[in-house]
């Protein structure tokens, strides 16, 4: 049966999920129904399979790199590895001014950099492609984006919150930490319930500004890319026109997918430079 407009962009926006639903049956689910039934630990398989498909990939090859760095002229994948190991130490440093604690912030920025540059290069590949692999193979339904999927994205934004809270205890002590939720900005114990609730309200809106920025990007650029698919069942000159704006936005959407690794990756070192200050 041939799929409408909508029902085509429905398909490619559905997850592979599993779950188990109230009567205990767990298993992949085929409707929408089923994944509704199925409630809040439903796990969307896909997103999950390719983000930690692309980072075991991604960690095989960068650990390759080091193993064969030399002191010798670097190739041209050295090279690169080079280059992205400088630029993040150098982003971090600017930060830290070369304190012991970029030792840590240092990888994990580069970790972040790189693992969602790779996610969001997956947007380029053409939208039916591997689907529709993974159609012919019997499943139904496949996203390969994982940084379109806000489950993933928030995911890591919680990470680099338990890490800002985790080092905020430790370099400032629980106490100070506290006094920093309930004693400012205003500094007398009367106005301790409303500096909780905007401190509060600011440490938690790091996480899920985090998150969401990257989720509304990668997902906003992943369905303009499903719309100029559907242009090409239109008719000649849509399908025509279709191609066009394929490649425009693509080459576009390349400086889209960098920026949004570098925005996170920057936003985490700033955040964890602000849980290292202790002059509060």
């Amino acid at each position: 049966m041939a799929l409408t407009s909508s029902g085509y962009i429905k398909h490619h926006l559905t997850n592979l999920t599993w779950g188990c639903d109230a009567t205990g049956h767990c298993g992949f689910a085929e409707t929408a129904a089923q994944v509704k039934a199925m409630g809040f630990w439903a796990v969307h398989f896909d997103s999950l399979a390719w983000s930690l498909g692309l980072g075991l990939v991604l960690a095989i090859f960068l650990r390759r790199a080091a193993l064969q760095a030399t002191t010798g002229v670097p190739g041209r994948w050295l090279n690169l590895i080079e280059v992205l190991v400088d630029f993040v130490d150098a982003s971090v440093r600017e930060s830290f001014q070369g304190r012991p604690a970029s030792r840590m912030v240092a990888p994990m920025a580069l970790t972040l950099l790189v693992w969602i540059f790779t996610m969001n290069f997956m947007d380029l590949i053409p939208v039916d492609i591997l689907p529709q692999l993974f159609r012919t193979a019997g499943v139904e339904h496949m996203r390969v984006v994982p940084t379109t999927d806000p489950n993933i994205t928030l995911g890591m934004a919680l990470y680099v919150f338990l890490m800002i809270l985790f080092y905020s205890i430790r370099q400032k002590g629980f106490g100070a930490f506290v006094g920093e939720l309930t004693l400012h900005p205003f500094n007398h114990w009367a106005f301790i319930p409303v500096n909780f609730i905007l401190e509060g309200v600011s440490l938690l809106a790091k996480p899920v500004s985090l998150g969401m920025r990257l989720f509304g990007n990668m997902y906003a650029g992943e369905l303009i890319f499903i719309l100029i698919a559907v242009m090409y069942a239109a008719n000649t000159l849509l399908g025509s026109l279709g191609i066009v704006l394929q490649w425009a936005w693509a080459v576009f959407h390349i400086l889209i997918i960098t920026l949004q690794a570098f925005i996170f990756m920057m936003l985490t070192i700033v955040y964890m430079s602000a849980a290292h200050e202790t002059h509060h």
